[in-house]
């Protein structure tokens, strides 16, 4: 006899079957969702101002596709220069590991400094950051190298903004008729642990990643000031690093001190730095994270990590898009596992 709950596993297993098969061709696909899913309290916001369904859909596509292309026009140039700025430091960099820090190092471990060829490792450094400042040129000429793979590129490029907006404008509706194919006796269970899941996915997608993006425009802006020409670099590489609880500020501090120092050498300049991420994590602990993330619960940054690395090993780039939204359901699926232990008779 085949019941509600061998019928739920056997959809699961399928649902991962299809996924392992599929995955070349979802990756449109899970990104018009994922885009769908941020957008849609923004469309559900604009719609009860007395718009209709299509109409709050167009203006958050037009607010999605200004904000994709002022990245691609503006964030990528930039940082391709601040690449080739590192590349001009870099002999520097070397020369000075080579005489103060290398002799240090040799002292206390034993190695010998003739066995560094530090030439070879300079155009080594130098080949790949030039190779990276050029990235979208390289990604072109691969990409054109085949012509299936530019169509199948281009194809799913397309499939993204289409996807996107069937799904804006479907969202609510797709969410109750995923709930009626539920067992009506489960249906109550189904839509609270849905909207637990919800709400983890919504305290770190919505929460920290708003929470990452503001520390970003906080530490870029505040090195800028201060006259650090690897500024963007180092302000994104904190406000991503952020993740994690203070990892990103101390990145920050290491890599914003250590640019400043080859830059400037005077101590004066580092003081700014460093007051920099002083006051960016006085912000983040007392302003963004009570106002973004507020007390939802999230996701352990130790799962997200894990989550994201696991997605990608077994999925690849399709196991990246659906890892957190599996670890949230997952998260959810155990805490009530808990508590279904804890008020049973094994546990008393």
């Amino acid at each position: 006899m085949i019941t509600a709950r061998n019928l739920l596993i056997s959809l699961g297993l399928l649902c991962l079957v299809l996924l392992y098969l599929l995955q070349p061709i979802l990756m449109p696909f899970l990104v018009g969702m994922l885009l769908a899913y941020l957008g849609d309290p923004l469309a559900d916001a604009i719609e009860s101002k007395g718009l209709s369904r299509r109409i709050a859909v167009s203006i958050v596509f037009l607010i999605f596709s200004i904000l994709f292309l002022g990245l691609i026009l503006f964030l990528i140039p930039l940082l391709g220069r601040q690449l080739e700025v590192i590349r001009e430091m870099l002999p520097l960099l070397i020369k000075v590991f080579k005489e103060q820090a290398l002799p240090v190092i040799a002292q206390y471990t034993g190695l010998e400094i003739g066995q560094f060829d530090f030439e070879t490792i300079q155009k080594a450094l130098s080949g790949h950051l030039k190779q990276a400042g050029s990235i979208a040129s390289l990604l072109i000429r691969e990409i054109s190298q085949s012509g299936m793979a530019l169509v199948s590129f281009v194809v799913n490029l397309g499939l993204i903004p289409v996807v996107t907006f069937y799904m804006l404008v479907d969202w609510d509706h797709l969410k109750i008729k995923l709930l009626n194919l539920f067992p009506r006796k489960y249906q109550a269970k189904t839509e609270q642990m849905a909207m637990e899941c919800d709400e983890v996915l919504s305290a770190f997608i919505k929460g920290q990643l708003l929470v990452m993006l503001a520390l970003s425009v906080i530490y870029a802006t505040g090195l800028w000031l201060v006259g650090l020409k690897l500024a963007l670099l180092v302000g994104l590489l904190a406000g991503l690093a952020s993740i994690v609880p203070y990892l990103g500020a101390i990145i920050g501090i290491g890599a914003g001190l250590a640019a400043g120092w080859f830059q400037f050498t005077d101590w004066l300049p580092l003081v700014w730095i460093l007051s920099v991420f002083i006051i960016g994590q006085l912000l983040e602990s007392f302003v963004l994270t009570p106002l973004l993330v507020g007390d939802k619960i999230g996701l352990h940054p130790v799962t997200v990590i894990f989550a994201i690395m696991a997605g990608g090993q077994l999925f690849g780039f399709t196991g990246v898009l659906i890892a957190l939204p599996v670890a949230a359901v997952i998260m959810v699926l155990l805490r009530h596992v808990h508590d279904y232990y804890k008020d049973s008779e094994m546990y008393s």
